[in-house]
């Protein structure tokens, strides 16, 4: 049996699944396996929860133990699933998927939770992973990846990772090359600051802090303070500085 791919996409809200091609699976009878690993899945949408249990029913290691559409429902499932790895959405009725992960921390020490959600923003995946999360799976995730990732939590070769997700901080300055003292400087322009108090803060003349921020507006593409700001929120890269 050939292993099929199934895409998971949010569409204006819309869950679509879309089955296609053939991935790198396993092929049913051929090799002696281990016990399954069993999986369950917490999301709230039906079809994102149909979508996962087709993306895995091919492979042959892996089987889906159970479901849960609330949060709520998550630690009795476990307790009646006994699941290896549990795939939890960030936003779900009853519970936030957040609380839900520290509770299955305290609870289930043993069951490693990815996290499989349409949330794509970096702060969120690490929190998730500072909690306790294996693993932060962005929505534009491949099926491929998904089962590689429950495979890598499995054989310790996955100890925290994030899949499918916009670029992180450290990413969206490389590609605009940012130094990192005009990544400070953005970070605080995006916070308030003026000029004034960001030479006071690193020491720094009024004048030097002109000439970064000069730099700065030339590499992201930008003409001033407000878009700089919008820039550095949506690629991670804005501090919560105190006023």
């Amino acid at each position: 049996m050939c292993t099929r791919g199934v895409v998971l996409a949010h569409v204006r809200g819309q869950v679509g699944i879309r089955v296609n091609g053939a991935s790198n699976g396993f092929h049913c009878g051929v090799t002696k396996m281990k016990r399954p690993i069993r999986v369950l899945v917490a999301d709230d949408h039906g079809l994102m929860r149909e979508a996962i249990r087709l993306a895995l029913k091919p492979e042959c290691d892996i089987e889906v133990a159970g479901e849960a559409e609330r949060g709520d429902e998550v630690l009795p499932r476990i307790r009646e699933a006994r699941p290896d790895v549990l795939l939890l959405d960030i936003r779900m009725p009853g519970m936030d998927g957040l609380e839900v992960l520290s509770r299955v921390r305290a609870q289930f020490p043993d069951v490693k939770v990815a996290m499989l959600s349409a949330v794509d923003e970096p702060e969120v995946a690490a929190q998730a992973l500072e909690l306790g999360a294996v693993a932060y799976l962005g929505k534009r995730v491949e099926p491929s990846a998904l089962i590689s990732t429950i495979h890598g939590i499995m054989d310790g070769t996955i100890s925290t990772e994030t899949i499918g997700l916009k670029d992180g901080p450290k990413d969206a300055a490389r590609e605009a090359a940012l130094s990192p003292r005009e990544v400070e400087i953005l970070r605080r322009v995006a916070s308030g600051r003026s000029n004034r108090e960001i030479a006071q803060e690193l020491w720094l003349s009024e004048q030097t802090v002109k000439y970064h921020l000069t730099n700065v507006y030339r590499k992201i593409q930008v003409t001033g303070r407000t878009d700089a700001t919008r820039y550095a929120y949506e690629h991670a890269l804005a501090d919560r500085f105190s006023a």
